[in-house]
């Protein structure tokens, strides 16, 4: 099959987004002239948009999609025909769905796209035209699931490392808003995510390590690296973040919710080592290059975690036999009151931080 162009779907969070970025790169690498589109949510467009790779982007927001159908039907169907003739006119060869979701394969279908491929999850996969058993990511990382599908499709295996490039205008924000907060440039700067992301929503909570172990290690960190400690996150984490602040002894600045995506990495790349959960930034900075301490509870690190295994992304989870207990999508309720994070010591992650300053 002659290619000439391809459209990946993948609806989910930024690290899920990251974790396709590897095939990207191989599609393009094997087949030079090929032409690629990205179908992302709007939150993750951001992770995308500097992708020397990629040549379009299609934003599908499912919720905006779903207020408009409530309000009125007309404009709806309006607004899908415009969405669905935006990828219909540019005319695929074939699409790569990663959504495990019957509605994109339909999508894709509709737009006329001959050839769908995609892991068939619960059935799942009926508007496939090649479609793989699949039933949940179990024994090892994500990315070797989708670079598997490329595998099946001949195609070599030549990057497997997610890619995140950055805008010389979101370098120059940040510059600009970092003088404004008047940050002494000649100590070294330390990025403290408390939050989880968007992805999980309301339930992010159940991957945060506590507020105030965040704030010691932020003052730990001070006392002993004369370090300048920047907390970065979601708008809908601020709250988290004014705990920290407040509970901390030194002086810690708060960006949390004045960045965009763009402009989060461009400030990764001015510090010296990030802090974080489990998230979708963890995947950002790393896949920037940036040195990593990531706090894992309920969620599979083998699955999940930092990818590839590298020396300067270390991992701190704890031996609860009750974890990870996030499996194939699902979370149960915890009857520990989340003890896998609870129990994770700050000397614990300041020792890790040690070791890679």
């Amino acid at each position: 099959m002659k290619l000439k162009k391809i459209l990946l779907i993948n609806p989910f969070g930024i690290g899920d987004v990251l974790f396709t970025t590897p095939i990207i790169h191989c599609l393009k690498d094997q087949i030079p002239q090929v032409k690629i589109g990205y179908l992302c949510n709007r939150r993750t467009q951001g992770v995308l948009k500097n992708n020397p790779y990629l040549d379009k982007i299609f934003v599908y927001e499912r919720d905006e999609f779903e207020s408009l159908r409530k309000k009125s039907f007309i404009a709806w169907l309006r607004k899908f025909k415009d969405f669905l003739n935006q990828i219909r006119k540019e005319r695929f060869d074939l699409v790569l769905d990663f959504s495990m979701n019957t509605q994109y394969g339909f999508f894709s279908w509709l737009a006329g796209i001959k050839n769908r491929v995609g892991y068939d999850f619960k059935k799942r996969g009926r508007f496939l035209t090649k479609r793989f058993k699949f039933d949940g990511f179990i024994d090892k990382h994500v990315i070797e699931y989708y670079t598997d599908l490329l595998t099946h499709l001949g195609v070599k295996i030549k990057y497997k490392k997610p890619e995140l490039f950055l805008d010389h205008l979101d370098i120059e924000q940040v510059e600009v808003l970092l003088k404004s907060e008047g940050l002494d440039f000649s100590k070294p700067l330390v990025a403290i995510i408390p939050g989880a992301g968007g992805s999980w929503g309301k339930d992010a909570y159940i991957k945060h390590w506590p507020a105030e172990k965040f704030a010691r290690l932020a003052d730990k960190i001070i006392e002993n690296f004369n370090a300048t400690i920047i907390i970065v996150g979601d708008f809908s984490e601020r709250k988290i973040a004014r705990q920290i602040k407040e509970l901390a002894n030194g002086p810690l600045l708060d960006l949390v919710g004045r960045t965009t995506l763009g402009e989060l990495a461009a400030l990764f790349k001015k510090t010296k080592l990030v802090v974080t959960n489990d998230g979708g930034p963890l995947h950002m900075a790393v896949a920037l290059g940036i040195k990593t301490v990531s706090i894992f509870g309920p969620v599979d690190e083998k699955i999940y975690g930092p990818y590839p295994e590298e020396k300067q992304n270390l991992l701190i989870h704890s031996n609860i036999e009750c974890r990870p207990c996030y499996r194939l999508f699902r979370m149960p309720a915890c009857p520990r009151q989340r003890q896998c994070l609870v129990s994770i010591s700050v000397e614990e992650v300041f020792s890790a931080v040690r070791r890679l300053w």
